[in-house]
């Protein structure tokens, strides 16, 4: 059951529907990135419409995802896209590692990437030259968390 979940949300995520990728996660559910930390279906959900949303606004001719390695637990992914904020090209490699409640729903999800990686391909020099630094990352952090208080703020 939780394989097919994975299945189900990666599907989604192909197509750019973060309404469906929300219903992948139980309404306690817990999802962290190095960009986000978030607690509880409507708040992991809005995450994900947001970015499916300005995906499909300012990117939908470069988006491609591949899904590989999936097993009960965890996948691999790897996005291809425009990074709304600078117009730059990511191609970003994701280890995603899962928990299940009772119903098959997703519980806890962890996104893992080098930050440093993605920091270089989507703000240009400032990743270059702080990327691997504290300071980029909590900025990045307070920034991803502002966008998606106004996107939750304006959209529910």
């Amino acid at each position: 059951m939780s394989r097919a979940t994975i299945e189900r949300f990666y599907a989604a995520f192909a197509q750019l529907d973060g309404q469906a990728m929300q219903a992948c996660y139980a309404a306690n559910a817990r999802f962290d990135d190095e960009a986000f930390s978030l607690q509880g279906r409507e708040a992991v959900g809005g995450m994900w419409r947001m970015l499916c949303d300005v995906t499909q606004a300012k990117g939908r001719d470069v988006w491609r995802l591949e899904v590989s390695d999936i097993t009960d637990t965890s996948a691999h992914w790897e996005a291809h896209y425009r990074f709304s904020a600078t117009g730059r090209l990511v191609h970003n490699r994701i280890d995603a590692a899962f928990t299940f409640d009772a119903d098959g729903l997703i519980l806890t999800h962890r996104d893992r990437f080098d930050f440093w990686a993605w920091s270089r391909q989507a703000l240009g020099a400032p990743g270059l030259l702080l990327g691997w630094s504290g300071f980029l990352r909590q900025k990045v952090r307070a920034q991803a968390a502002k966008n998606l208080a106004a996107y939750r703020a304006k959209k529910g």
